[in-house]
């Protein structure tokens, strides 16, 4: 049975043009979190705000410092 795959921590979160990024110590990419600017656009999108995407990427980000 193969090993578990290691997501070495730091995991880092970066902001994009449509949301958040969430990668960890060797740039593999684990989350894309999606946003829009404003409550509007984000409830027509059917995603996030940006400061909404900003915490469940850090609330994602710290999963791997457990």
């Amino acid at each position: 049975m193969p090993a578990p795959r290691q997501l070495p921590p730091p995991w880092t979160v970066e902001r994009t043009t449509g949301g958040y990024r969430v990668k960890d110590a060797t740039g593999t990419l684990l989350a894309y979190v999606y946003a829009r600017d404003d409550e509007w656009s984000a409830h027509v999108a059917r995603v996030l705000t940006f400061d909404e995407a900003r915490e469940l990427a850090t609330r994602i980000a710290n999963l791997g410092t457990d």
